[in-house]
C-alpha cells in the first residue's frame, strides 16, 4: 500500500485553531551551496534543496528556483535526511504496575469481557488511543537528530499497533501522523497493568504465544461461538511489520523459532548481544533494530567493586560497541534506536563508539534513515530527501558523524527547530590570557549549550565555569590561592575570530580589561589529537565460546578420535577390556579392538588410563532460562526445550564431573495432567 494511502489524515484541513489568527507561508523555500546527503548512498557537492508545503520538491545542482522563493545560502554546511527511531514509547505515559498484597489471591482468570481469555494478550491496543504529544521529549529528540518516531504501548506479551509520528513542534496531531497502525508489537514480558497469574515465565510466554496463533487461525475459520474482539484485532493487522522485543541474542532466537512454526518473519529488537552467536542471528533472516547503550567503564579503582566484577562484564563493556559492525560485515539489516537510553542526548556519543570500533558512517546513516522507512513501508515518503519524501532534514556544521561537527538545525515536515544558531561563533579550543600579572591557560570542551572549561596556571588546575549565550561568555573561576575561596568573575564578547574582550572582576571588586585569543592549530595537529584518541581506545577482547572465562577461541566440532591401549569398561557382557582401541566417528563409536588405525583420526593415548560411558543426569534443573511455570493449574503446554540455555556453566560443571547426558525436567511448580489410558 503507498503511503499517501495509508491514512486521510493527510488532507484534514478543517479543523478550529484557537491560538489565534496566523497567516501561513506558501513560498517556496532552497538552500543553497549545500553538501547534500539525499540518502546513506547518494551526495550532492555544492547543491540546492527546494521545499514546499513540507515536502521535498527538488535536489540537485541545477534546480530551478521559482520566484516566491526564500533562498537560504548554507555554504560550507552539510543537509543530512532526519533519523527514524522505530522502537519508541514517545507520547505514551509508561504502564504502571497494579499493587499486590501477600494475602491477596492470585488472579487466574482474565479480567476483561469480550477480549482474549489471558489479559497479557492485547492486540487490540492502539498507541494513538492513549498518544499526548511530549513537547519536552519531542525536543530531546529533535536535538539528538530524529524527525520521526515509531511510538507504541510497551506494556505486555502481545501489545497491538503502533503509530509513526512526525515530531513536528509547529502543528497538531492530524499532521504529525503519519500512519495511525504502522506495526504490530510483541515481547515475552507480561503485562505490568496485569494481575493476571499465567505465565509467569518465559516458557510460560512462549507456550502462550503459541496458543494465540493457533486460536487465531481456528477463529479465523469462523468456527468460534463467541466474538473475541483482541483475536479479530491480531488477525485484521497481521499484515503489518511484526516487531518483537527480544532484548538478547537467546531470545531473539527463541522469537525467530515461533515465527517461523507460524510463517511469520519478525523484526527483532536485540539485547546489544548478538555479536557472539553471530551465524545463529543471521540465520534468522531477520532485520534488527539495536539499542546502543553500551556499558560505561567500570570504576576498577575501587577494590570491592572490582572483586564482584565478572570477567564476562569487563568483555561486553569491551565488545559490545562491535555489535553494529558485526551485523553490518555479515550483511544483517538493522536499524538503530534510542531505546533503553536515559536520554536522546546520550545517542551520538554511543553512536560515535560503534563508528570508533568499525561501523562505517554510511551504514550509520543507512541504519538511521533508510533501513528503518523501508522495514516500515515508508521509504517514498521519510528516510530520504528525494523528490516528493516529506522535508525532514538536518543542517550540520559538516560530517554529522564526528565528535566537533555541530547540529544547527532540524526541520520536520517543513517546520524549522533550531538546535544551535547557525550564527554562534565556535569557541571550543585553547585559549591563553593575563589576569592581574598572571597567566592562565583555558580549553573549552563540549557542546555549545554545555561547555566545560578546564583553566591552569603553572602547573595548577583551578576550579571554574563557563558558559556562552548570545555571543557573550561568562567566566567563574578560583585564584591561585588554595588557602582562600576566592573568586575571578569574567564577562567577555566573543569577536569574529573567537577571541574574547571584555572585563574580569578581581576578588577585591576591582574590575580590569580582559582578553584571551584562541590558539589556532594546524590540520596535521587535529590528525596527531584524533590518531591519539583512536591510539587510547581500548583493544577489543577476542570472543570465546562461551563468552566468559576460559571460554573456547572457537566453536568445539566433532572429530574423528582413536583412544589407544586403554582399559575399556563396555558396561555390557564383554566386560573390561584391557589394552584396547577405540575409534570414534561422527560423535559415535564406530570400532573397538586392538592395533586399530585411522589416517584422519587424532590419535590420543589412553595407556594407562579407563574408558568408560558418561555418567547419565536423569532429573536436573540446569541450563534453563526459566524452570517453573505455575501461573495456571495445569501447564501441560509449556516444554523445556524452549528455554534451554546452552551457555551456562553448569554444562561444563557437569562435563567436569563425568556428566555427558542430562534429562532436563521442569521445576515442581510446574503442573502436568496425568492422563492414563485404561
Amino acid at each position: 500500500m503507498s503511503f499517501f494511502c495509508c491514512s486521510c489524515l493527510f488532507g484534514q484541513d478543517y479543523f478550529p485553531k484557537n491560538d489565534g489568527v496566523k497567516t501561513t507561508n506558501t513560498n517556496y523555500t532552497a538552500f543553497t551551496n549545500a553538501k547534500i546527503h539525499v540518502s546513506s548512498g547518494q551526495i550532492i557537492n555544492k547543491g540546492t534543496l527546494l521545499i514546499h508545503n513540507g515536502k521535498v520538491i527538488s535536489t540537485g545542482t541545477n534546480v530551478s528556483i521559482p520566484k516566491n522563493t526564500k533562498i537560504i545560502n548554507i555554504e560550507g554546511k552539510s543537509i543530512y535526511p532526519s533519523f527514524i527511531d522505530m522502537y519508541s514509547d514517545f507520547g505514551i505515559e509508561k504502564p504502571k504496575a497494579q499493587p499486590r498484597s501477600r494475602s491477596q489471591a492470585p488472579q487466574y482468570d482474565a479480567s476483561r469481557t469480550g477480549y482474549y481469555w489471558n489479559d497479557h494478550v492485547m492486540p487490540e491496543n492502539e498507541a494513538l488511543s492513549k498518544f499526548n504529544y511530549d513537547s519536552k521529549t519531542a525536543k530531546a529528540l529533535l536535538d539528538a537528530g530524529f524527525g520521526v518516531v515509531n511510538t507504541h504501548i510497551q506494556d505486555g506479551i502481545h501489545r497491538g499497533t503502533g503509530a509513526l509520528v512526525a515530531l513536528n513542534t509547529k502543528e497538531g496531531n492530524e499532521t504529525r501522523i503519519l500512519k495511525e497502525n504502522s506495526a504490530q508489537y510483541l515481547s515475552f514480558d507480561r503485562s505490568a497493568t496485569s494481575r493476571q497469574a499465567y505465565p509467569n515465565s518465559i516458557m510460560g510466554s512462549i507456550a502462550l504465544l503459541r496458543q494465540l496463533y493457533n486460536d487465531a487461525a481456528w477463529y479465523k475459520k469462523g468456527l468460534s461461538k463467541t466474538k473475541d474482539l483482541s483475536i479479530e484485532a491480531l488477525n485484521r493487522n497481521q499484515d503489518l511489520i511484526q516487531i518483537f522485543e527480544a532484548g538478547s541474542k537467546a531470545n531473539a532466537l527463541r522469537a525467530d523459532k515461533i515465527g517461523d512454526q507460524f510463517g511469520i518473519q519478525y523484526v527483532i529488537l536485540g539485547g546489544g548481544d548478538e555479536y557472539e552467536r553471530i551465524d545463529e542471528i543471521k540465520n534468522t533472516n531477520a532485520a534488527f533494530i539495536l539499542p546502543v547503550n553500551f556499558k560505561d567503564a567500570y570504576d576498577v579503582e575501587n577494590s570491592f567493586l572490582t572483586s564482584s566484577l565478572a570477567l564476562s562484564d569487563m568483555r561486553a563493556w569491551s565488545q559490545e560497541p562491535t555489535n553494529p559492525k558485526v551485523l553490518a560485515d555479515n550483511n544483517i539489516s538493522f536499524a538503530l534506536t534510542t531505546h533503553t537510553l536515559k536520554s536522546p542526548s546520550e545517542f551520538k556519543g554511543k553512536l560515535m563508539q560503534a563508528i570508533k570500533n568499525g561501523l562505517s558512517k554510511e551504514k550509520a546513516l543507512e541504519a538511521l534513515t533508510l533501513v528503518p522507512a523501508q522495514l516500515l513501508g515508508q521509504s517514498t515518503a521519510i528516510g530520504t530527501l528525494n523528490n516528493g519524501a516529506y522535508a525532514n532534514f538536518l543542517i550540520t556544521s559538516g560530517d554529522i558523524f564526528e565528535k566537533k561537527t555541530k547540529l544547527y538545525e532540524n526541520w520536520v515536515q517543513g517546520q524549522q527547530h533550531i538546535v544551535t544558531n547557525m550564527n554562534t561563533i565556535d569557541i571550543v579550543g585553547d585559549y591563553e590570557f593575563s589576569v592581574d600579572n598572571t597567566t592562565y591557560k583555558m580549553t573549552v570542551e563540549g557542546d555549545i549549550k554545555k561547555l566545560k572549561s578546564k583553566i591552569t596556571s603553572e602547573t595548577k588546575t583551578l576550579g571554574s565555569k563557563i558558559s556562552y549565550n548570545n555571543d557573550w561568555v561568562q567566566i567563574s573561576m578560583t585564584t591561585k590561592d588554595s588557602t582562600s575561596q576566592d573568586f575571578i568573575r569574567i564577562v567577555a564578547h566573543v569577536e569574529n575570530d573567537a577571541a574574547l574582550k571584555g572585563k574580569a572582576t578581581l576578588p577585591n571588586g576591582n574590575e580590569i580589561s580582559f582578553s584571551a585569543k584562541k590558539s589556532t592549530k594546524t590540520e596535521d595537529d587535529s590528525e596527531e589529537k584524533d590518531k591519539k584518541d583512536d591510539d587510547s581506545k581500548n583493544s577489543i577482547a577476542s570472543i570465546s565460546y562461551p563468552n566468559t572465562a576460559y571460554g573456547f577461541k572457537t566453536l568445539p566440532k566433532q572429530e574423528t578420535l582413536l583412544f589407544k591401549n586403554a582399559t575399556v569398561w563396555t558396561n555390557e557382557t564383554d566386560g573390561i577390556l584391557e589394552n584396547t582401541d577405540v575409534l570414534i566417528k561422527n560423535g559415535k563409536i564406530v570400532k573397538i579392538g586392538k592395533n586399530l588405525s585411522d589416517g584422519k583420526a587424532q590419535i590420543i593415548d589412553a595407556t594407562g588410563k579407563h574408558l568408560t560411558a558418561g555418567i547419565i543426569d536423569e532429573h536436573s534443573h540446569i541450563a534453563t532460562a526459566s524452570v517453573n511455570e505455575g501461573g495456571q493449574n495445569s501447564s501441560a503446554e509449556v516444554s523445556i526445550e524452549d528455554v534451554i540455555d546452552n551457555e551456562d556453566i553448569g554444562i561444563y560443571r557437569n562435563l567436569a564431573g563425568g556428566v555427558t547426558s542430562i534429562q532436563v525436567l521442569h521445576g515442581s511448580a510446574t503442573q502436568l495432567v496425568d492422563v492414563r489410558l485404561l
